[in-house]
């Protein structure tokens, strides 16, 4: 199982939410090969008094929270990681300015993922 949360500014993330759930869905079956009926997406918009981020960052930027079972390898991780990108930007143009990896401990052991667009 691989659930996925994404934040964002209300008014940037509602307008592409459908689109980029279904990029999100096609990254994860495609590497992690999860069936398609399996899809545990949850979005944030978040008001401008609600939603925090650096000042080096434009409004569009996006917080993509990861986590799923152990089991998958680290290169199956970054594979997947690595699409995820990919298909943002090419998809829906925004560039992912850098992507960190950090293990949290929880039941699932999950994954936590931070994209910064610009």
């Amino acid at each position: 199982m691989v659930q996925i949360k994404l934040y964002g500014l209300a008014d940037k993330l509602n307008p592409v939410k459908t689109e980029l759930s279904n990029i999100v869905h096609a990254s994860v079956i495609e590497v992690l090969h999860v069936s398609s009926e399996k899809r545990f997406h949850r979005f944030f918009p978040m008001d401008k008094t609600d939603f925090y981020y650096p000042s080096d960052r434009s409004e569009n930027y996006l917080i993509i929270e990861i986590s799923m079972f152990h089991g998958r390898s680290v290169e199956t991780k970054k594979q997947f990681i690595r699409l995820l990108i990919k298909n943002i930007n090419e998809k829906l143009n925004i560039t992912i300015l850098k992507s960190q990896f950090l293990k949290r401990l929880n039941i699932t052991g999950g994954l936590e993922v931070y994209l910064a667009t610009s």
